[in-house]
């Protein structure tokens, strides 16, 4: 996949490009992307799978008076339709040589992501060990980042560095699903049903899951004002 890490972006722009307004994505949104992304949706298919939704809707005569698509989920079936059929299209052809990356992971930017997500984890005040732990082990891949970078002719393997993280993120959700009150998760998945519920015939059960997942962690970091770890949350600027 064509510059990896700009998945997130490249979907978002693609939805607003079609729906014509800067509409900023939901929550519900970032987590089905989320989904996409884990199950190995090529972007391309991803891409596809918006236009082929926004292609239907617009040759339907009575669109006017049908419910604007306000949101991913709308295109969720398109997407792994578009998926199927990409899979189906490369079954026995040679596999793509591989391309460069677009700049924009120089070690000091990775770097800086990883040590200002440590920040405040350390001073998180629930699921406190965990927490402090993972900010440590932050701290220890962004000095691995910088040693690469002091050695010019070694690059960091970005995805090898991402799975690191996600195994980081996972062990710091569990902490902290087990430390919070039995209160916000059960609001916090109320909150999912609600957002989930005008989209529901779009999706299958083991996406709707997924997505609710994805959702109530999200969700739970934010209550808690914590950072997300992975690099598809590195700040752009």
């Amino acid at each position: 996949m064509h510059n990896y890490f700009n998945y997130f972006t490249e979907i978002e722009e693609r939805f607003q490009q079609r729906r014509g307004s800067l509409l900023l994505l939901s929550t519900l949104d970032w987590a089905l992307i989320e989904t996409w992304r884990e199950a190995g949706i090529p972007l391309e298919a991803a891409l596809r799978g918006i236009d082929a939704a926004f292609d239907k809707y617009e040759t339907r005569k009575n669109k006017a008076r049908m419910q604007r698509i306000n949101g991913l989920a709308w295109c969720a079936q398109a997407v792994m339709q578009a998926a199927e059929e990409l899979k189906e299209a490369a079954a026995g052809s040679a596999p793509a040589a591989g391309v460069e990356r677009e700049s924009g992971f120089e070690h000091e930017r990775v770097a800086a992501h990883l040590t200002a997500a440590a920040e405040p984890l350390d001073a998180a005040t629930v699921a406190t060990d965990a927490c402090r732990a993972t900010a440590g082990r932050l701290r220890e891949l962004a000095a691995e980042v910088l040693d690469c970078g002091k050695e010019k002719s070694t690059a960091v393997d970005l995805e090898a560095l991402e799975r690191s993280l996600t195994v980081l993120e996972e062990k710091l959700f569990a902490a902290l699903t087990a430390a919070a009150p039995e209160e916000l998760l059960v609001g916090l998945k109320e909150h999912a049903a609600r957002e989930l519920a005008p989209y529901r015939s779009r999706m299958g059960a083991v996406q709707l899951r997924q997505v609710e997942r994805q959702f109530v962690q999200k969700q739970l970091l934010v209550h808690y004002n914590l950072p997300r770890l992975s690099l598809f949350y590195m700040s752009q600027q």
